[in-house]
């Protein structure tokens, strides 16, 4: 089954590692949605470190997106913008309501419940497996402010107006079953 970043520009890769999710495994119970009811659901984003991205790189984007929610733009769970070069991780939880965990500079870009935060994962019951794209995305700008992202913005728009500025994507793909 094709991938949400099959059809862009190619670009290269660079690496992308979790403590909390790993590529092809399912996601840890911290990462679902409390609102799922799934046992240990936290709505915790993942820790993330990456490395291996271009040396011209100035900030970094962080995106979650499930294409296999039932509906036809898919499900955007989680978007962090202005992540400065030289951070190379996110601390478990960074994705909290307000922004703390977050590294000086970055924000959150409002998800598909319209929050400012990271919001687990909730596959309906009898949808199957959903595939959990957490990207991280490498840009030759320092803000995507410059290019009328804010907090408001959505995260299609933001990646639509990044799609000339990256440089290369890191991508880990964990799942969640909707039984």
């Amino acid at each position: 089954m094709a991938g949400p970043y099959d059809t862009l520009p190619a670009v290269p890769e660079f690496a992308v590692t979790s403590s909390d999710a790993a590529d092809g495994a399912p996601l840890s119970p911290a990462q679902f949605a409390a609102m799922s009811g799934a046992t240990g659901a936290e709505d915790r984003s993942p820790q993330l470190s990456w490395s291996g991205f271009p040396a011209a790189t100035r900030s970094f984007v962080v995106t979650m997106y499930d294409p296999d929610a039932p509906t036809p733009s898919g499900f955007w769970h989680w978007a962090v913008a202005d992540i400065a070069a030289d951070v190379t991780s996110l601390d478990a939880g960074a994705g909290a309501p307000g922004g703390g965990g977050l590294p000086d500079g970055a924000f959150h870009v409002a998800n598909d419940v319209r929050a400012t935060a990271y919001v687990g994962a909730a596959p309906p019951p009898g949808t199957g497996r959903h595939r959990y794209y957490i990207a991280v995305t490498a840009l030759d700008i320092p803000s995507v402010t410059a290019l009328g992202i804010t907090p408001e913005s959505t995260p299609a728009a933001l990646g639509f107006f990044i799609g000339g500025h990256t440089l290369a994507r890191a991508i880990l793909v964990p799942w969640a079953a909707g039984e």
